[in-house]
């Protein structure tokens, strides 16, 4: 009968050391799958707080069919020009080299940030200023301008930060105030910078660094870009994204 009950024993101990072993062993499958599906999660969330979404506003300069919107004019491509594929751009250049995506490129060929075009047109319908909600929902926006400005000899105005008219934004300064205003407004969580454009006017170049400086909004002006019919070429268009990366953006 003792022999009985001490295997019986025997035989439980060993039943309650395997179901305790099982355990401890499905504890730590668990565990780790746990902890796997925590790295995934972590690591996933770390991407996409690194993928920052960029949207340009811009002139000719920032153009390529295919990009931009239909019916908007466009520089790129060009025969006159050898930026011939849209992985040439400044922005594209610019987006590969951060690892960011476009957003929206709202780009459109001879505009000006304020409402006279050339020939003294009114371009209110198609500036800058018109174009503003056209952004999607960037984190960072890059105004790309004022080059149409100049050449065009818009009227430059005053300098004026509230209260603007439509007629009061036919002039330079009001409209690129204005143009600040509401995309700080309408975006207000997205990085603002504006990039200014070599060789143009002094008028408007102090315009451009005056306007930016009172709002606090970045400005990076450009130097030695190397043009061909007035455009940046292939290296000018590497010497934008260069110029923007030194900038710390």
């Amino acid at each position: 009968m003792k022999r009985r009950f001490e295997g019986f024993q025997w035989n439980y101990l060993a039943v309650s050391q395997f179901f305790r072993y099982f355990a401890t062993l499905k504890t730590e499958i668990m565990m780790k799958r746990i902890l796997f599906l925590m790295l995934m999660v972590a690591t996933w969330v770390s991407a996409s707080a690194q993928t920052k979404k960029v949207s340009v506003l811009g002139d000719s300069y920032s153009t390529f069919i295919g990009v931009i919107p239909a019916n908007y004019s466009s520089f790129y491509p060009n025969d006159r020009n050898d930026v011939t594929e849209v992985e040439q751009t400044w922005w594209s250049l610019y987006t590969k080299a951060k690892g960011y995506s476009l957003e929206k490129n709202d780009s459109w060929g001879g505009t000006t940030i304020c409402g006279t075009g050339y020939g003294r047109m009114d371009t209110s319908r198609s500036n800058f200023i018109s174009r503003v909600d056209s952004l999607g929902n960037p984190d960072i926006i890059f105004v790309f301008g004022g080059t149409n400005d100049a050449w065009a000899r818009a009227p430059i105005g005053e300098y004026q930060y509230s209260d603007w008219t439509k007629e009061d934004c036919k002039s330079f300064r009001p409209a690129l105030a204005c143009l600040i205003d509401m995309l700080g407004k309408r975006y207000p969580q997205a990085k603002l910078c504006f990039i200014l454009n070599s060789e143009l006017s002094e008028e408007v170049n102090e315009s451009m660094r005056e306007v930016c400086k009172h709002y606090g909004v970045q400005l990076v002006e450009l130097h030695d870009i190397e043009k061909q019919n007035g455009h940046p070429s292939i290296s000018g268009m590497k010497s934008i994204c260069e110029q923007l990366l030194e900038a710390g953006l």
